[in-house]
């Protein structure tokens, strides 16, 4: 897996804090722009954040590539609908000789790593045998979902601090709270005030809104 954080929007926490600004003044968006210090921008964004006033927050965005990940997963991924999103195509590009995503759970045990090995194999020839005969995009019926694919997604700031409370959470799939911790760290670095506490509801918020299926993270540390 590969992520990496390819394009923003320029400036993104002056961005936010001008939109935010720009409802309480007369001044034009290019004036507040230029008369926003670095401590007026810090301040405002963590009060709006405190105040769950996050619609500015709404005007930076954040374009990422995201390399080497399963089909399961971009299927999770593309729940969060307020993205955008293009992925390899597997009606255009050959799956000949298509990559594939192992568990850690498979990838430990012996005997389930080699089942997962052979059926790959066994689905790597049915889909090229498939391919020849038959177009691409009906061959392509027969892949799995741990077949690697690539996607190239853009998400606002509001929308990326939802995504990382639902998927940096302990309970998520293993393999989107990889990607989804990845992404933390990689926007971290172009807005560290806009996601200085992002992450999982507890981290962020201090509560677990998974009541019954809670991983007990809250409980104990509370102990």
């Amino acid at each position: 897996m590969k992520v990496q954080l390819i394009n923003y929007t320029r400036d993104p926490e002056k961005t936010v804090a001008a939109a935010a600004r720009l409802c309480y003044s007369d001044k034009y968006g290019s004036e507040l722009m230029q008369d926003l210090a670095q401590s007026e921008i810090e301040s405002l964004i963590r009060r709006l954040y405190a105040m769950g006033h996050l619609s500015p927050f709404e005007h930076a965005n954040f374009t990422f590539s995201i390399e080497g990940v399963s089909r399961a997963l971009s299927h999770q991924l593309v729940r969060h609908r307020i993205a955008s999103y293009s992925q390899k195509s597997q009606r255009y590009v050959s799956e000949d000789a298509f990559e594939y995503v192992m568990p850690p759970s498979v990838f430990e045990k012996d005997e389930a790593r080699a089942t997962f090995e052979s059926a790959m194999g066994k689905i790597q020839a049915a889909y090229k045998e498939l391919s020849a005969a038959i177009p691409r995009e009906d061959a392509r019926y027969v892949l799995p979902n741990a077949c690697e694919t690539n996607v190239i997604c853009t998400f606002n700031a509001r929308s990326l601090l939802n995504f990382f409370k639902q998927r940096c959470c302990n309970r998520a799939q293993w393999e989107i709270r990889k990607m989804a911790t990845a992404m933390l760290g990689e926007v971290r670095k172009a807005a560290p005030i806009i996601f200085e506490k992002a992450g999982a509801a507890c981290d962020a918020e201090g509560y677990c809104p998974e009541g019954k299926m809670s991983c007990g993270k809250l409980k104990s540390e509370s102990e």
